[in-house]
């Protein structure tokens, strides 16, 4: 798991896409991102047709995440390449597991993933 001196250090050198600045309103929030985008099948290319990611992960850990957390965590990750939304993993998604963030206090802080849409995955963990 990501510990907070991790991702301190990532946010300060982390290439954002967007020219305003970062939001980040919980390190959870970029563990959940690092962990939905680890379960994720890794490609040599980078995805031709984009998904709302971050979207994707929210509804996931039952809680607000920003592009900036989304764009941390592909930082951080040895085996992510690309640039938001375009990142290097499959098209066809997989639902991780909620045991890889069971353990974390924001996770459905929210809501409890009620709006999480399996047809938007191909596979499940």
């Amino acid at each position: 798991m990501l510990t907070d001196e991790q991702i301190k250090a990532a946010k300060k050198v982390t290439p954002y896409s967007s020219g305003e600045s970062p939001l980040h309103e919980h390190n959870d929030c970029i563990r959940f991102a690092y962990e939905w985008l680890d379960a994720q099948a890794k490609t040599k290319g980078l995805v031709k047709t984009p998904f709302q990611i971050k979207h994707l992960i929210e509804r996931w850990a039952g809680r607000y995440v920003s592009t900036s957390d989304v764009e941390v965590a592909a930082f951080l990750h040895p085996d992510v390449r690309g640039k938001y939304p375009y990142f290097n993993i499959s098209s066809r998604l997989t639902n991780p597991s909620t045991k890889r963030i069971l353990n974390l206090d924001q996770a459905f802080s929210q809501n409890q993933n009620d709006r999480h849409d399996l047809t938007n995955y191909s596979r499940n963990e």
